[in-house]
């Protein structure tokens, strides 16, 4: 599952360009004129699309962030058992850094200026659809009881670390290449084994 969408527009270019330049340099490192230039437009022109630079910093985040939370809840519509979801979820965030490490790095850099002001009740909000997950888990008897948002915390660190480390070089390999022991350290850090 690819966080991009496909540059078919101008504003699906601005957009591309605003991500590979935002994960290249953080928004701050980033001018609309940078952007307008990535793209081969005038300024103008992105503001016909975007309100300003933090509006289009906003549009990026939640765009990438809703559709990782529509991705969890599929899985979770799919998948009954806690075990399958779990693989499915480790495979689909893999895949979501192996098929777009530019958008991926730019979700967990600029959460932190954008997560404080989405609602937990959101349906765009991931770690709520997460939480479901390990809290349907728990309902059932599949882990034991606990703080549910504790768990994900600990299950977000387990996947989302390996992707910082490739981002930075630390890994060689990608994540979806860790996926089976990013599974298993899951299901032991929850009490799933």
């Amino acid at each position: 599952m690819s966080l991009a969408a496909a540059p078919r527009d101008t504003r699906a270019r601005i957009e591309a360009a605003a991500l590979a330049l935002f994960a290249e340099r953080g928004v701050d490192g980033v001018s609309v004129r940078d952007i307008a230039q990535r793209v081969g437009v005038t300024e103008g022109a992105l503001y016909r699309h975007f309100p300003s630079k933090d509006g289009l910093a906003r549009a990026l985040f939640l765009s990438r962030y809703g559709r990782l939370a529509r991705e969890i809840e599929a899985i979770r519509a799919e998948r009954a058992d806690f075990p399958g979801r779990l693989e499915a979820l480790v495979r689909m965030f893999a895949e979501a850094f192996d098929e777009d490490p530019a958008g991926f790095a730019y979700v967990l850099v600029s959460q932190h200026e954008h997560l404080r002001d989405l609602e937990a009740a959101s349906s765009d909000n991931a770690v709520e659809a997460l939480g479901r997950v390990f809290s349907d888990a728990m309902a059932s008897g599949e882990i034991p009881q606990g703080d549910v948002a504790f768990v994900t915390a600990l299950a977000l660190g387990l996947v989302v670390q390996p992707a910082i480390f490739r981002i930075y070089g630390r890994l060689d390999r990608p994540p979806s290449a860790y996926a089976a022991e990013i599974t298993t350290a899951i299901r032991r850090a929850v009490g799933a084994e």
